[in-house]
């Protein structure tokens, strides 16, 4: 018998070819609309380079006019170095820093510049820290040497902002600003009674009285000897910013003293009264005062230039020439074992720049410029032998920047010589090992963990187990003997005893002031003097610099940071929920619970307000 289609059975066949066309048609548009993103990214992608190329030709050729003011907008943070390649057009556009290599540079480069007549600090909150700021400032003070004027101008003045406008010819306050003068202070968090409330602990040891790093995790307040060594180093900072302020202010650092003391320039009228500042402006007004200085009349143009333009002709024109080269390496960031980059020490990146200066025949001496709060006492030792290494075969040199303490002190402490400003955080010679524990949490939520070895020890530590007495004499044995390794090398590197090391060490930071005084570092200086210095020992008059380490270029920051974008927007997103203040402790418990190994780290951290 023949098959008979019912009406029912052409409907269920048209349904099918009518799914089939559906995914067909599904598909194609799901190919289209993927090649069409290709596409289109491929297009941005191209317009993105084409922009940053005409940006970068545009900046080679800005044109500086005669009789113009240098204008100071430190509006990115500055970073001592940010290894930008003047051919990437990249670099420019992306650099979300500043460097203070740079900085200097086009304000000694505009000292004897004809079309610069003087330089306006338009700033209300640098981001750089107190060494940063000295170096700038003395910069600045260089400048005036040429007869050329540096006015100054707020809407407000926090601390450092006022520290750094002191050097300034006249510096003027607005109307309805305010100022912040009040001397120092330093705030430390703890977080005892959060561990217990939480059953997140972290297990501490250490060696050092003043290695309170992990004061915080084992405490609810401030040791004698933190509360000693936080008031002794901040006032000594503090010392520095008064005689800088006192010489260029002509007042009396005890005058200073009063003056924060009774809070004499909170307002615009109390600051003037003091002689903290010299007129009370509207920024019209204040531009009326440059062009007076210019001599233009009123209404004419300012001729001003931003300094980040600036340094289009800065660079070409600071750059030191010679056959001879002496090798700038800057280590900035907190040390940790591996390759490193801008913002970590790693003795990957590190090593491979001194045994590339080592090892060029055109490198006479190297110096070694040093921001870090320390971190892993592993990195530190293998970078501080190749040091040594480098050190047998051409002068080695270290400059000391906002800090260089504990790890930082540690890689530093090899060279021939070392150099810090006055307000250089250095020392903090102890170590720590620090290892979170979750026993309580566990056992508060229900969690069991058992573990199973085939040897005694194969089993040595669960953060779901309270810590052995055996894992922790272990652990206090790896302590004691990188405490005493340290020794060692402080010992050798300064030529002084083992006693005389452990006297000035014990986990104590000290300013770079105090630092000369008990001979933790050679001289008070800037990397301008440890560079000359450097060219002292190898005997060279002229010489050119060689910068290091190289580091990705923009476009290689640009598929990083584009890769990286959610964890930022993350935690650009709970910092606006939860508040800064809360998240600044959440960063702390979170940095020290990435910690590994055996640390050699600054012994707190330091929010001086």
């Amino acid at each position: 018998m023949g098959s008979k289609v019912t009406k029912s059975h052409r409907e269920f066949i048209t349904f099918g070819k009518n799914t089939k066309l559906i995914h067909m048609n599904f598909l194609r548009n799901l190919l289209a609309a993927i090649l069409g993103c290709f596409v289109a990214f491929g297009i941005i992608f191209i317009m993105f380079f084409v922009f940053a190329s005409l940006l970068g030709s545009s900046k080679d050729t800005v044109t500086i006019k005669k009789n113009s003011v240098l204008e100071l907008q430190f509006q990115k943070p500055i970073k001592d170095y940010v290894g930008k390649n003047a051919a990437d057009p990249f670099a420019g556009l992306l650099e979300k820093s500043q460097g203070l290599d740079e900085i200097l540079t086009a304000i000694k480069v505009a000292k004897s510049d004809d079309d610069i007549k003087g330089i306006s600090i338009d700033n209300n909150f640098i981001m750089a820290g107190m060494a940063q700021t000295q170096a700038v400032r003395k910069a600045l003070e260089d400048f005036k040497e040429n007869g050329k004027f540096i006015y100054a101008y707020g809407d407000f003045y926090m601390q450092k902002d006022y520290y750094l406008a002191s050097v300034a010819d006249s510096i003027f306050l607005n109307p309805v600003g305010a100022m912040d003068f009040k001397g120092l202070a330093s705030e430390v968090l703890f977080f005892k009674d959060l561990q217990e409330k939480t059953g997140i602990k972290m297990e501490v040891i250490r060696h050092g009285k003043y290695k309170s790093a992990v004061e915080p995790f084992l405490s609810n307040e401030m040791s004698d000897a933190n509360r000693t060594q936080i008031k002794e180093l901040i006032g000594s900072l503090w010392n520095s910013m008064v005689d800088d302020i006192a010489e260029g202010r002509n007042i009396t650092p005890e005058n200073l003293n009063s003056i924060a003391d009774t809070l004499g320039g909170r307002t615009p009228e109390y600051a003037k009264a003091s002689g903290l500042i010299d007129g009370i402006l509207f920024y019209d007004q204040y531009e009326d005062t440059l062009r007076k200085a210019l001599g233009l009349t009123e209404g004419e143009d300012i001729n001003k230039i931003l300094l980040e333009d600036y340094t289009t002709r800065s660079n070409k024109k600071g750059k030191k020439k010679g056959d001879g080269k002496i090798a700038v390496i800057f280590a900035q960031g907190e040390i940790m074992y591996g390759e490193g980059g801008p913002d970590i020490i790693g003795q990957g990146i590190i090593n491979k720049a001194i045994i590339k200066a080592k090892e060029d025949e055109a490198v006479k001496a190297i110096v070694l410029r040093v921001d870090s709060p320390g971190g892993s006492a592993l990195a530190s030792d293998i970078i501080w032998r190749e040091i040594e290494l480098a050190k047998a075969v051409k002068p080695v040199v270290v400059s000391m920047g906002n800090v260089a303490a504990s790890g930082g002190y540690y890689i530093a402490v090899g060279a021939d010589k070392i150099f810090a400003e006055p307000t250089t955080i250095t020392g903090s010679i102890g170590v720590f090992g620090i290892i979170p524990n979750i026993t309580e949490l566990a056992v508060n939520i229900g969690v069991n963990a058992e573990q199973i070895g085939t040897n005694k020890n194969s089993v040595d530590y669960s953060l779901f187990e309270p810590m052995t007495d055996n894992f922790r004499n272990m652990v206090q044995e790896g302590v004691e003997d990188t405490y005493t390794t340290f020794l060692q090398r402080v010992s050798k590197g300064r030529k002084i005893s083992m006693a005389k090391a452990d006297s000035m060490a014990q986990g104590r930071v000290w300013s770079g002031v105090d630092a000369k005084r008990i001979g933790l570092i050679d001289e008070l200086g800037n990397l301008d003097d440890a560079i000359a210095e450097a060219a002292r020992m190898a005997e060279l008059e002229d010489y050119g610099i060689k910068k290091y380490p190289k580091y990705k270029s923009g476009l290689e920051q640009f598929m990083e940071d584009f890769g990286g974008a959610g964890l930022k927007a993350k935690e650009s997103f709970i910092e606006q929920e939860i508040g800064h203040e809360a998240y600044s402790i959440l960063k702390q418990v979170k940095s020290a619970m990435k910690q590994k190994g055996v640390q050699a780290r600054m012994p707190f951290v330091l929010d001086i307000k």
